[in-house]
């Protein structure tokens, strides 16, 4: 009886995410193909079939994340849309993200040097895209010079991204934790912003 596709995607999705458990535990760098074979369940040279590289699975991990925090944009721009806050939007939006994918973003700051130069800069791009579209969201008026606005851009993104993992690891429930990031980056950005 042959495989459906439905089955076949969530096989694929299964073994994606066990691969990415194995890179988050041990670290990119310190899994062998045979042994990202053996713990997804396929043979090393079916590997291949499955997975070009285990770079370009790396890759599209974190090129993933990047997707989605993109989206989160978008979840921001219909706040705009109904006349509610941006930032109290996305902040949630982010906590959410980094409660359905902790392992993702922890492989996204630590073994983003493990991808090839072309791979780093299509993230890169990713970045400064979903870092930019950040700070015209939250501060569309912000009235510095580029290089205050890109570092400001790339602070907020490093915040939004980072915080909800640290306040979970300390136990504060959504609503603490959400609260807090946003008094700690509107107080930033009133700062640096005026």
């Amino acid at each position: 009886m042959p495989v459906s596709a439905e089955l076949r995607c969530a096989n694929f999705e299964e073994r994606r995410d066990k691969a990415m458990a194995l890179f988050a535990e041990k670290g990119f760098g310190q899994v062998s193909m045979r042994e990202l074979a053996a713990h997804v369940g396929l043979t090393a040279g079916s590997l291949y079939h499955h997975f070009p590289s285990k770079q370009d699975l790396l890759f599209d991990l974190i090129e993933e994340l990047y997707e989605e925090l993109l989206a989160t944009l978008e979840q921001g721009r219909r706040a705009l849309a109904l006349g509610k806050p941006a930032l109290a939007c996305l902040i949630a939006a982010h906590w959410q993200l980094h409660t359905e994918r902790p392992l993702q973003f922890r492989l996204a700051e630590r073994d983003f040097c493990c991808l090839s130069e072309v791979q780093q800069a299509r993230l890169n791009t990713l970045r400064q895209r979903y870092e930019s579209g950040l700070l015209r969201l939250v501060a569309p008026r912000a009235q510095a010079s580029a290089q205050v606005l890109e570092a400001t851009g790339h602070v907020l993104a490093n915040l939004l991204n980072q915080l909800p993992g640290v306040l979970q690891g300390r136990g504060l429930s959504e609503v603490q934790g959400v609260e807090l990031m946003e008094g700690l980056v509107v107080g930033g950005m009133e700062r640096v912003l005026g």
